[in-house]
Order: C-alpha cells, then structure tokens, then sequence
C-alpha cells in the first residue's frame, strides 16, 4: 500500500553518542524523504560530535571515534539538514520520545531555525506498541515477513521503517483499537494526520514529555510536585517555577515551549489587569482626598454677606 500524501512525509533516524537529549550528540543521520507523487529522496550524514562516543554506544550502532574523526560537525551540515526536510512532517520509530527533541536540540545550539509548528509527526513505534508490542527487529519480521540485516545502522532502520509502516496500514486497515477508556475506533487509516493523533497519544507538549497536554487540551505539568497541573496555575502560584525549570537541566526545546507558554501567560495577565481597571467606576470616596479635590469643584457665586464677611476679616 502506497501512502496517501498531501506533503513530504520524511522518516529518518538518528545514531547518537547517548540517550540524554540535553547532553549527548548526534553522530549520524539518515533522512528518507518521500513526496506525494512517490518520489523518494535521501540523505544520510555521518557528523563528528566533537567528544569521544562511549564504548557502550559504539557497540550498539557501530560508529567508532575513528569512523567520525574527520567528519564534519552538526553545525556544519545543519542547514543542509534543515533545507532538505523543509516543510515536510515527520516520521520515525521513537521518533517522538527520541528523535524528534534530539534534533529539535541539535538546530537550537547552532542557532538554525526550524520549526515543528504546523506539521505532523508520525511514530510508527507507537502504532506497533500499542496494536502488538514488538521492537523494531520484531516489527519488521511480523509486518514484512523479513529478517533486518544490519540492525541500528541509521539507513536499514529507516527504510525498514518505511516498510512497516507501509505494512501495518495493509494490516490494520479497518482494524479496532480499544482505548483504556473502553472507546474504540479505526485508527490506523492511510492519512497522515490521523496517524500523527494516534501516534501521539500522551500529547506531549515538548516531545521530552515534561509538559503533555491535558484532556481540556491546556498544557500542564508531567513531572515532579507539580504533575497532573496546568502551566498556567503553576505560573500564578509559583511563578519562581518557571525560573527553576529554565536554568535547570531540561532540554533546549523544553524551555523554548516553556518560554512561549510564559510569555502567553503574562500578555494574559496584562490583559486582564487592563480590563480590570477599565471597568472599575472611579472611587469618589478616593477623589474627595486629593490634594487638588478642592479645585476641582465649581466656585460659589459671590454674595453680599460673603463680601461684608471679608470685610470684617480684613478690617485694620
């Protein structure tokens, strides 16, 4: 089953020096890029994350200090990067928990803009989780009926992707998912944005997770004292929160959407205050009391007794 595209659906996979988003490095990255009419693109770029890569990380995709020591940086490349997935969404296997913040946080510390406004994501992981529960191994064998040779090399993890995405809609088409709220559905159709809602079914707000949206879609807290809580009861409790979280040890694309959603909250807040203050009546109470209230009032017309009484005030 082909996929049925209204734009660029780019899958791609990332080998990296470790596991923490905030600290560790991309050190290879392979992009298949397929277009609505069909047409297939690639890139895949092996780049040097100038610190050595842990012998535990080596053993798991191959990429030794040697293979990446004349490389070229993440900086180097990352416009290339950014230009040749331009507009299209996004797809992968983790690629949400993983990937996607990953690469959010390669292009915010060399300063490229790229934005994940507007697209879809599509993490064929979740798919397979939540329909069978396998691993990515275990996914291309049950769905393509194939052994993946060359496992964890970032270019045979993305196509296999790609298949087994291809695969489990021929599998599920018409298939009923229940929810752990007893509901159920189709979801699993050939349409991008319906697989982008059901691949991110926690609704993260961050993709690291720290911040989901809630049933009311309002952004609230996933993590810490404050979890189950929306953003923006935090900020009016405890507005030192958001200072705590921005020099704490979160990712860069965390305290960007963190940013934003403080910045919302005080234009909010503003606003409010302007409307409070518009809509309260003056306080004649207040008025009375003020240094210039006597000149205020309109003077009294001058009488004959007012002016016998100056008179007598001022006689010598």
């Amino acid at each position: 089953m082909e996929l049925n595209l209204k734009r660029p659906l780019a899958f791609f996979d990332l080998e990296t020096t470790g596991v923490n988003i905030s600290s560790d490095r991309i050190v290879e990255i392979s992009i298949l890029k397929i277009n609505p009419d069909g047409r297939e693109e690639t890139l895949t770029l092996r780049v040097n994350p100038q610190r050595p890569i842990p012998q535990e990380s080596s053993m798991f995709h191959g990429i030794y200090d040697e293979d990446i020591k004349d490389a070229p940086t993440f900086r180097d490349r990352a416009q290339e990067i950014a230009d040749f997935i331009g507009d299209a969404d996004l797809a992968g296997y983790n690629s949400n928990k993983f990937d996607v913040p990953m690469l959010m946080e390669e292009f915010l510390r060399v300063g490229i803009p790229f934005s994940l406004k507007g697209r879809s994501f599509v993490d064929v992981q979740n798919i397979f989780h939540q329909m069978e529960q396998r691993t990515l191994k275990a996914a291309y064998r049950f769905y393509c009926d194939k052994n993946l040779d060359n496992a964890h090399s970032a270019e045979a993890d993305v196509r296999a992707t790609y298949e087994v995405l291809k695969a489990q809609l021929s599998k599920y088409e018409n298939a009923t998912f229940e929810d752990k709220h007893g509901a159920t559905s189709q979801p699993v159709v050939n349409d991008v944005q319906a697989l982008h809602h059901f691949t991110n079914l926690s609704r993260p707000v961050d993709f690291a997770g720290r911040l989901v949206y809630d049933e009311d879609g309002d952004p609230t807290i996933n993590f810490g004292k404050h979890k189950g809580r929306k953003v923006e009861e935090v900020f009016q409790a405890e507005p030192s929160y958001y200072a705590w979280m921005q020099n704490g040890d979160f990712p860069l694309y965390t305290k960007k959407v963190l940013e934003e959603l403080w910045n919302s909250f005080r234009e909010k807040r503003k606003e409010k205050q302007e409307a409070t203050r518009l809509a309260t009546p003056p306080d004649r109470k207040s008025d009375s009391v003020r240094p210039d209230a006597k000149r205020d009032r309109p003077s009294k017309p001058i009488t004959e007794d007012m002016l016998k009484g100056l008179q007598e005030k001022f006689k010598k």
